[in-house]
């Protein structure tokens, strides 16, 4: 989903890897009519990064976009991302492939690098993989600024799809497929609280100037965030979470349709977008994914996503979420009695529910430092709050 991109500004994100803002806070002044009018998206790249991506497409790939002239190339941005700015780039249709070149590539530009060199390093290696094991896109370049990947006909989902029982369903088998996964890295669930240490420092250190987004902050800051971790933190360490490997980012934009498919069909989906996959608990990933039920982020005005607190699934679309996940990940589900069957589908709830606490404190945390790395026209601010809200009213049903 969701980091500063590189705007043609820096010719590399390296150097900032491991750093999640500048010594010093960014000078900015009280917000005027001006700054809410500028607020409005371009569907064109700015020169810089169009002319980056011409040569990065003719670099790396074969077959045609060896001798396709700059002028003819065809580059279009891509709505939707929150931490990587998309690129759709094209063969113009009068170039004829002369070989098994792909014809239009998906460009993917890193954003602020918020968990470090090694998690991009990580990150990539699990996109190779997942590419070779067929359960994500073809990769067909990779540089320190981003990487060339498969482009699939589809389309993202919107949220309200999620919703859709068959849908549902497809994305648990999905989730339990991910989660059985045995990948190279670190088993020790060390991702969630390591990484929401990290954002917390950095939240207690940042320094915003302009009024509004200076109020905002110090209202966030009224919550005592420090203190409400160390509460979650007890919760979760008594709510038994099995480790798996986990997508962490399970939301509609991640989730793609696939082009010729019906949501009626078996088979429909594909998972995207590995940059905060790691080994975790298993209820933060489906917690995290019904969080996201609640959010849209297809929208063309300030802040740029709305929210939908209702939309929250129900507990019979939850536990219709969770039977189709533990008929996928456990063999002997079918196996037993309905009152057995129950007892699992009832203990997963309670503890998808209780992690998704942590989705909201964690990608809450996320969104504050976003909003003074971040390039891209998103209410960050208000999204944390958004989070927030709903964290404190979610405590209210499960921390107990």
């Amino acid at each position: 989903m969701k980091t500063k991109f590189i705007n043609g500004v820096s010719s590399s994100p390296s150097m900032s890897l491991g750093l999640l803002v500048t010594e010093n806070a960014l000078q900015v002044q009280p917000d005027t009519q001006e700054d809410c009018e500028e607020l409005v998206r371009s569907d064109q790249p700015d020169p810089d990064t169009r002319r980056r991506a011409y040569l990065w497409c003719r670099e790396f790939l074969h077959g045609a976009w060896k001798s396709l002239a700059e002028d003819l190339f065809q580059i279009t941005i891509i709505r939707g991302g929150l931490s990587n700015k998309l690129f759709l780039c094209s063969l113009p249709d009068s170039l004829d492939c002369v070989g098994d070149e792909p014809r239009s590539v998906l460009l993917r530009l890193y954003g602020a690098i918020l968990q470090g060199a090694e998690a991009l390093v990580l990150e990539s290696v699990m996109f190779a993989i997942l590419a070779e094991r067929e359960l994500g896109p073809k990769l067909y370049g990779i540089f320190p600024q981003g990487r060339l990947e498969q482009y699939v006909p589809s389309r993202k989902l919107d949220t309200c799809e999620l919703s859709d029982s068959s849908i549902s369903a497809e994305v648990a088998q999905k989730m339990a497929r991910f989660h059985g996964m045995r990948m190279p890295f670190n088993k020790e669930p060390k991702w969630l609280f390591g990484t929401m240490d990290k954002y917390l420092s950095q939240v207690m250190r940042l320094n915003f100037t302009r009024e509004s987004h200076l109020r905002r902050f110090n209202r966030l800051l009224s919550y005592n965030l420090p203190q409400e971790m160390e509460m979650l933190r007890s919760l979760l360490k008594s709510t038994h979470s099995p480790v798996v490997f986990c997508h962490n980012d399970c939301q509609e934009g991640n989730i793609l349709l696939l082009k010729g498919r019906q949501s009626s069909d078996k088979q429909k989906l594909m998972l995207i977008d590995f940059e905060y996959s790691s080994y975790n608990y298993r209820g933060f990933d489906i917690g995290n994914h019904f969080c996201e039920w609640m959010y849209d982020y297809n929208c063309d005005e300030f802040p740029f996503f709305k929210v939908s607190a209702q939309n929250y699934p129900s507990k019979a679309q939850q536990l219709h979420f969770i039977e189709s996940y533990l008929r996928e990940s456990d063999q002997g589900f079918d196996g037993l009695s309905a009152e057995d069957q129950m007892k699992l589908k009832e203990e997963l709830y309670v503890e998808v529910n209780r992690f998704s606490l942590a989705s909201h404190f964690f990608w809450g945390l996320w969104s504050i430092i976003q909003a003074q790395l971040s390039t891209i026209k998103f209410g960050y601010l208000e999204y944390a709050q958004a989070r927030f809200d709903a964290y404190f009213q979610q405590k209210k049903i499960w921390a107990v």
